[in-house]
């Protein structure tokens, strides 16, 4: 026997442990782990030779941990799935009873004990060869007493002899104890855990929906996260050339795939007709089909103009000459019309000059005169390159002001703090050319160049659009090196996908991509 002052030492050392053990398990954030630390420091506390966790789940109780030192049997927890059936919450079963009564079970043998009757303990003895005698099974509770689980410890092992003891009344106290702590901590790490969920859910449905907006970009942001990570995880395996001593911890992992998701969400003020714009013409509506009503109204007052001269007098053959040349004219000024409202790699300056001289021709309506084309359309038919104006690339463009503007508004973690930065420079350029804020080499990170590159490779590796037609793999290469030896993109990352022919990726997430949504058809 113990003398009262060693047993007060040891009570003392053992309350300073649960302590230490309530700060680490309110310290730890995987799930698997904690429920394995739960179950190991019970059982050093407690010197059980074995011990189990059960957590509730609707109207049973899931095995998660089981460990045994003369089994040598350690199952779940990180180890994965114990392939254990649930047991029923119902008075039928240890675990089942301690958590439907709440009550705290301290078996000195499950053999001889008369007040409790349970099969289950004996009948894992004939499957397994074991000898189960003292049982402690605690419910436990959180802070609003509602009972997470059930925390199972076998045969209390003597220090000294080593022999299967009873467990004590102060074993039994401070496993109460212990096990109030693990439910709040459970609680905490699935709280954690759903609060990151919801968050996930949200970031992906928003991206989804802008994504959503426009029928040409659908899953473009999904592409572009899925391709960004694979890149980014290429890079951390990288060993050897300037990537090699680069490593992402996972936390910044993290923090890059969030803001992959979230790189367009300021699209969600851009008008659609702008993102789509099609043609030069293009704003709710194409209106190349004003220009061709306007067209047929000059055609048919030149016929009438015509045909009034000739009931003048004018000489018919000289009218019908001069009928066929206008009508010829009017037709090649509006197929030429038609060619310069569709968006181009550029326009020569002849076609430019042509559109100042059809807009310096007038005609006349209602007895007023009015310019073949307007200012407005002049100035959106002269767009040398594209189909976007000077304004409307602003508005295209102001989307990653808006970006950033909004991701500054939400209180990331201190995990997630660069989001926003990440985010927000994927349209910028190494020599300082792009937008929004202009910025250098040295001041976009590396996460930042990562997405910056997969969102061109996306984009240019995208199906017929509109604006532009699908261009070949070798293509798009051949526009990415330009892009690099221009310095707007890195050139290393560039080679690593090129070399470990990460690019071939992107076309296995489209097929997986058209796949599911088959499924969900």
């Amino acid at each position: 026997m113990p003398s009262s002052h060693a047993a007060a030492r040891d009570l003392e050392d053992r309350l300073h442990r649960l302590n230490d053990i309530g700060m680490a398990l309110s310290a730890e954030r995987d799930l698997n782990v904690l429920l394995e630390r739960i179950v190991q420091e019970a059982r050093r506390f407690t010197r059980a030779d074995a011990g189990s966790l059960y957590l509730v789940h609707e109207d049973r109780l899931e095995f998660q941990v089981a460990q045994n030192d003369s089994l040598k049997s350690f199952v779940g927890g990180r180890r994965g799935q114990t392939g254990v059936p649930p047991v029923p919450l119902d008075r039928s079963s240890v675990s089942g009873y301690v958590a439907v009564t709440g009550e705290t079970l301290n078996i000195a043998d499950v053999y001889t004990d008369r007040r409790y009757r349970f099969e289950g303990p004996q009948q894992y003895d004939r499957i397994s060869g074991y000898r189960t005698r003292s049982m402690l099974v605690v419910p436990m509770r959180d802070h609003e007493h509602e009972i997470l689980g059930v925390l199972q410890l076998i045969n209390a092992l003597d220090p000294d002899t080593g022999k299967v003891q009873g467990f004590t009344d102060q074993d039994e106290s401070l496993i109460q104890s212990l096990a109030s702590q693990a439910a709040v901590a459970i609680n905490n790490v699935r709280l954690v855990r759903d609060t990151e969920a919801l968050f996930e859910a949200f970031v992906q449905v928003m991206a989804t929906a802008i994504d959503e907006r426009s029928p040409y970009t659908g899953g473009h942001i999904r592409r572009v996260a899925e391709v960004t990570m694979i890149l980014a995880r290429a890079v951390n395996a990288c060993n050897q050339g300037p990537l090699a001593g680069i490593r992402f911890t996972e936390s910044e992992l993290d923090e890059l795939r969030v803001a992959a998701w979230m790189h367009d969400i300021g699209k969600i003020t851009t008008p659609e007709w702008v993102v789509d714009k099609a043609t030069k013409l293009s704003a709710r509506f194409d209106r190349i089909e004003l220009l061709r009503t306007r067209y047929a109204c000059i055609r048919e007052a030149t016929e009438r103009e015509l045909l009034q001269r000739q009931l003048d007098g004018e000489n018919p053959d000289k009218l019908a000459a001069e009928r066929r040349q206008r009508l010829q004219q009017l037709e090649a000024d509006l197929e030429f019309l038609e060619r310069a409202n569709r968006p181009g790699e550029f326009m020569e300056d002849a076609d430019v000059e042509r559109l100042q001289e059809i807009a310096a021709q007038r005609y006349t309506a209602g007895g007023r005169e009015y310019p073949r084309l307007t200012p407005d359309e002049l100035a959106h038919l002269s767009i040398r390159k594209g189909s976007l104006t000077e304004s409307e690339r602003k508005i295209i463009n102001d989307h990653a002001v808006v970006t950033i503007r909004m991701l500054e508004q939400i209180p990331f973690t201190r995990k997630l703090s660069r989001v926003s930065e990440i985010a927000g420079s994927h349209h910028e350029k190494l020599d300082g050319s792009g937008y929004p804020q202009g910025l250098r080499a040295d001041q976009i990170s590396l996460q930042a160049r990562i997405l910056a590159l997969v969102d061109v490779f996306e984009s240019l590796s995208a199906a017929d659009r509109p604006y532009k037609k699908g261009m070949s793999p070798e293509t798009v290469l051949r526009i990415l090196e330009e892009e690099v030896q221009a310095n707007h993109l890195d050139g290393q990352l560039l080679e690593l996908l090129v070399n470990q022919r990460l690019f071939r990726c992107l076309e296995d997430i489209k097929e997986r991509m058209r796949n599911q949504q088959k499924n969900t058809v």
